[in-house]
């Protein structure tokens, strides 16, 4: 299947915008439901070029959720906006639709939606919000390729989003890639011209634009992948379950909520909590089972942001960030696989219950 997709490429001697390209964005355009599908070089320039595509820029603020993979937040850096971040659903992760009308001021000019570990934000609150302001929803939906949110695909909730390739996405090229969707035809074509130099025709520039192109040769290997993305998908949410039910009696682990009805979680990640998320960790490690913590370091304490003067201590954020542990998921797993997980989960659980909490404690290193 890939080696068909690379020869392809290969004998065509067509690398950047060709026929492999316009192909796979038809083709994903049709599975997000929406008119337009852009390629681009990666997750984060597809936020970068939504919001300059928008006109975003200094003296204008942005909303994004304080729990999230750092690249929600460095886009708006980019276009030089203002970053204000808001708290998370404890239960979902995703942003809180009340923080974020607390936070809309004058200069608010979009709310940055991010469906988390594959789970769809409450994009209706957050539409009627932004609805009342005049200023539109973007969807992060980085992890969360063929998310179905009241019957409707992510990609097509907001006036734009933007996906992310990376190797290890539900939908992961060989290498970077990356896409935005949108239906309405004016943004479009105003995202094409940024991401290929500002120019619709060659040597002919209307504006100042930059070079984020998604390759031929990733763009064919998508176009094979993505015919089996929703058959993964189920897969994924078929170990979700078997995690669900083998885990429900985990002393001290808090599992991740179900989706709501009619909404379809994809479960780009299985992230449980855990008072003692390191004692865990090592245990399971001790075991075989790797494990991975998305994120261990919260966006405002990274050394990046440490000139930032945020007014919020974020303090769910925070403790998402002490307890989350992501078990192992993708849908090759063989029952055989998951069962083992569950098992030495359950094991390490009755095992760290038992013992002292200092004693608990000193497993961390």
């Amino acid at each position: 299947m890939l080696e068909d997709a690379f020869r392809r490429v290969f004998e065509s001697s067509y690398y950047i915008l060709g026929k492999e390209v316009a192909s796979f964005e038809t083709e994903y355009a049709r599975f997000c439901g929406v008119r337009h599908a852009i390629g681009v070089g990666n997750g984060l320039d597809a936020l970068t070029l939504i919001l300059r595509a928008l006109d975003i820029g200094p003296g204008d603020e942005v909303i994004a959720p304080a729990h999230t993979f750092i690249a929600s937040w460095l886009a708006i850096d980019q276009v030089g906006a203002t970053l204000v971040p808001v708290e998370v659903d404890p239960t979902t992760y995703n942003i809180d639709p009340d923080a974020v009308r607390k936070s809309i001021g004058e200069r608010t000019k979009a709310i940055l939606a991010v469906h988390l570990y594959g789970r769809p934000a409450p994009i209706d609150d957050l539409v009627q919000i932004a609805r009342e302001y005049s200023i539109p929803v973007i969807e992060d939906a980085a992890q969360a390729h063929g998310a179905i949110y009241r019957g409707q695909r992510t990609g097509s909730l907001g006036l734009a989003a933007a996906f992310s390739f990376y190797p290890t996405k539900n939908l992961g090229a060989l290498g970077d890639g990356g896409a935005i969707t949108t239906n309405d035809d004016e943004f479009a074509r105003r995202v094409r011209m940024l991401r290929n130099y500002g120019s619709q025709q060659k040597y002919v520039h209307e504006i100042i634009g930059t070079n984020s192109r998604l390759d031929e040769l990733q763009a064919a290997f998508l176009r094979a992948k993505l015919r089996f993305l929703d058959e993964q998908n189920a897969l994924r949410r078929s170990i979700a379950s078997r995690y669900a039910e083998g885990l429900s009696e985990c002393p001290d682990l808090v599992l991740p909520a179900p989706a709501d009805d009619g909404d379809e979680h994809v479960w780009h990640l299985y992230v449980v909590q855990s008072p003692k998320r390191d004692a865990l960790q090592a245990g399971l490690e001790q075991r075989g089972i790797a494990t991975l913590i998305h994120y261990p370091v919260p966006c405002f304490s990274q050394d990046a942001y440490k000139e930032h003067k945020f007014s919020n201590k974020f303090s769910i954020s925070q403790t998402i960030a002490d307890r989350v542990l992501s078990l192992p998921m993708w849908p090759g797993m063989s029952d055989e696989m998951v069962e083992q997980v569950i098992a030495a989960v359950l094991e390490v659980c009755s095992h760290l219950e038992s013992s002292p909490r200092n004693q608990a404690n000193n497993c961390v290193d």
